[in-house]
């Protein structure tokens, strides 16, 4: 009896939206953020090094090209939300952009490291705007999907540490297989020449393909159980992003977070590769650099919910943040890092560890505003709200994509230079330490302003779900009519 009522239980948790989702239902979803890391994150960390070095960019006319980019993303990002929010597919609300955005997608991935037209700024620009677009339309989509498998908070702390896993494994590919790949598949294993434009295509081609792959996988084992009512789909509008962006409170939070969060990472992965191969003079060893920056996940990921439990989610991201700044300060201080590589491989494992835990649970945040908008207007809007993020996480990578290419241009970097000035490996220092630093203080003020508790959460969800099945366990004037305290019902037009 025990057991047919506990049944019964999950089933109308299951109903009503709590559902429990399986290991597999939980790596085939994480399964997408590889993907995507695979084909995007290789474009993040390698792209401003590849135009400079092989297809031929000035890093001014880069860093340029890559503000203008993040411009056009403003404009088509809300588009796609409004979009997606708008309508299904014949797979889903918005499952079924995994295939329909990913196939593109990884095609033009090939052709932005293809050097046929090496020096071509218009090519460059075609086929890196397209990839932008195509990515907007994967990821907005992917992202709302996230908070359509399930309300129960546990959940989805759990899917998402499961889905960063997943994603610094992709991020571990890229990191150190890019480097290997291209290095060995390269005329005398010179990744940064002209002559190694068939081995970036070539291991970029790899990527694609694995990362088409895992996407269509991911695919098959997600489900949408909590997405807006149809019959509401239909008023969604563009300008309700500026609206949710000025009535959400938390979602401001957050998006100021992504940008800081974004830009630092963007800073700190471009300067990388120029770091290993000019200042520490170790250009083999980028893999391995690039490698510790990811490998920590492994260890801390599955810890997350256990210390978000123990500390509470607003001091494990300030926690955390404060031990990145020390690696940062780290690696800035390393007496000639060429000789010192041990200590510049550990203050790489300092940083990371406080990087990818902070950024890592940050994507937890998204369902939690998602649903504290749904809660005060009645629609769930995951769409437009994941736009809105991805117009700022794209903002701190269009500060950090710009800012890589100034600092370079501004100390004088030569691509073609056998040795670069003081000055220049300053600037490179600047990027993969002071920068980061800096917006990571920056992080930890946005961050501490976060203030919407897992208990009033709870308290939303359920006032949500009592008010969408007419439950008297919901007050009239839209209050929780339970005994539960500190959270405002929805305005009366909701």
């Amino acid at each position: 009896m025990a057991s047919t009522q506990s049944d019964v239980a999950a089933s109308e948790a299951e109903a009503h939206g709590f559902s429990t989702l399986n290991w597999l239902q939980r790596i085939g979803f994480g399964s997408g953020d590889l993907a995507q890391n695979l084909i995007y994150n290789t474009v993040a960390t390698y792209l401003l090094f590849f135009y400079t070095n092989v297809f031929g960019l000035g890093p001014g006319v880069a860093a340029t090209m890559f503000l203008v980019v993040r411009l056009v993303d403003v404009i088509w990002d809300p588009l796609v939300g409004t979009f997606v929010d708008k309508h299904t597919t014949p797979w889903g609300r918005y499952r079924g952009y995994l295939v329909l955005a990913g196939i593109p997608l990884s095609a033009l991935a090939v052709l932005v490291f293809w050097n046929h037209f090496s020096g071509s700024l218009i090519y460059a620009y075609v086929t890196y705007v397209g990839l932008s677009m195509l990515y907007t339309l994967l990821n907005v989509p992917y992202g709302a999907l996230n908070a359509s498998l399930t309300r129960d908070n546990h959940q989805i702390s759990v899917l998402t540490t499961t889905r960063m896993f997943m994603a610094n494994i992709g991020g571990l590919a890229v990191a150190f297989g890019v480097p290997v790949i291209v290095q060995a598949l390269a005329p005398n294993g010179a990744w940064d020449d002209a002559k190694a434009a068939g081995a970036w295509q070539t291991t970029m081609t790899i990527f694609a393909a694995v990362g088409l792959a895992v996407l269509l996988f991911c695919f098959s084992q997600t489900k949408e159980r909590v997405v807006m009512d149809a019959a509401q789909q239909h008023d969604v509008k563009v300008t309700d992003l500026a609206v949710e962006f000025r009535r959400n409170r938390p979602l401001r939070t957050l998006a100021f977070f992504f940008i800081t969060a974004f830009a630092m990472l963007a800073v700190g992965n471009s300067g990388a590769a120029y770091y290993m191969t000019d200042v520490v003079h170790q250009p083999h060893l980028a893999g391995w650099f690039n490698a510790l920056g990811v490998l920590p996940a492994f260890v801390f990921l599955p810890m997350v919910p256990a210390i978000r439990r123990a500390i509470g989610k607003k001091r494990l991201f300030i926690v955390f943040l404060l031990v990145a700044i020390v690696g940062l300060a780290m690696l800035y201080f390393i007496p000639d890092p060429q000789h010192n590589v041990g200590w510049v491989f550990t203050a790489q494992v300092i940083r990371s560890i406080g990087v990818l835990v902070a950024t890592g649970y940050m994507w937890a945040l998204v369902p939690e505003v998602i649903t504290f908008g749904e809660f005060t207007t009645g629609r769930r809007i995951s769409g437009i709200v994941n736009a809105l993020t991805g117009i700022f996480f794209k903002a701190g990578f269009a500060l950090g994509g710009v800012l890589p290419g100034l600092v370079l241009a501004w100390t004088g970097y030569q691509a073609k230079a056998g040795h670069q000035s003081e000055l220049a490996q300053q600037g490179i220092l600047w990027l993969v330490s002071v920068v980061p630093a800096i917006l990571l203080v920056l992080a930890i003020w946005i961050i501490s302003r976060y203030d919407l508790t897992d208990e009033q959460l709870d308290r939303m969800n359920r006032a949500i779900e009592a008010r969408q099945l007419g439950d008297p366990l919901l007050g009239a004037d839209g209050a929780i009519s339970d005994g539960t305290h500190g959270v405002p019902g929805p305005p009366p037009e909701a």
